[in-house]
């Protein structure tokens, strides 16, 4: 993948906010505090996009990849749930993906709700696939998250009070750590297949970091085209058994 495309897809997160900031500022409808360039939706149709051509470059025909439309899926627990790329090739759910961000300053409000919806969607997806709601095939599942870059991310947060001892792995960690840890346990205990963690600062001269290469957009996109190898190899098989 062309690393140019990635980091102007990833830098395109900071040019839709300030617009939707803007578009609420001249209809005089402004949401307080930084709510105004959050509450917009669609900053990460740029990684959205990049990703279907990602998608289409590993062999997946473009009629087979949702991103507007088309990316309700049912669940278990719930009714429905939108994700933010799903991939159906002949009537089966191959790949969905979840695209998340958070930008300050109050990193703490949303820390568990991030990681509360991360599990939650997982959990609800694999149970659905367990009841048939998604065809033979077992879903493949990713998961990115965009972290603003700035003083408050990445200084060490204090850890709360518990009854029992605290993981030590969150020690004197930031809300950096504490998402790349996140990405890395959502892959190694299997509740998604492959995960991308990212972070980008407001200041374009500061470069984009990805501070995991187990869960960089390099790992990402291979992981993409080893899915398309799979659905490949089952697609012939099922012809040939067909």
């Amino acid at each position: 993948m062309d690393q140019k495309a990635f980091e102007e897809a990833v830098r395109s997160y900071w040019a839709v906010r300030a617009s939707q900031a803007a578009k609420q500022l001249t209809s005089g409808k402004v949401d307080t505090g930084n709510r105004g360039g959050a509450t917009g939706g669609a900053h990460l149709d740029a990684v959205a996009q990049l990703l279907e051509e990602v998608f289409v470059s590993a062999g997946f025909p473009r009629t087979s990849i949702r991103r507007r439309s088309g990316i309700e899926l049912p669940g278990y627990y719930r009714p429905t749930k939108k994700w933010d790329l799903v991939v159906i090739d002949q009537g089966h759910l191959v790949a969905a993906i979840e695209l998340k961000s958070q930008a300050g300053p109050s990193f703490g409000n949303n820390f568990n709700n991030r990681i509360e919806e991360a599990l939650g969607s997982a959990v609800d997806v694999w149970e659905s696939y367990e009841k048939g709601m998604f065809g033979r095939v077992r879903p493949w599942l990713g998961y990115f998250f965009l972290l603003e870059d700035c003083p408050e991310s990445t200084a060490p947060v204090r850890l709360a009070k518990t009854v029992f001892p605290v993981d030590p792995v969150f020690e004197d960690t930031s809300y950096k750590d504490r998402y790349r840890i996140l990405c890395k346990r959502l892959v190694r205990e299997r509740l998604y297949d492959a995960a991308c963690f990212v972070t980008a600062s407001q200041d374009p001269s500061r470069p984009i970091d990805q501070p995991d290469p187990e869960v960089s957009f390099d790992n990402f996109v291979a992981a993409i085209a080893g899915r398309a190898a799979y659905i490949k190899a089952f697609n012939e098989v099922s012809r040939n058994s067909g």
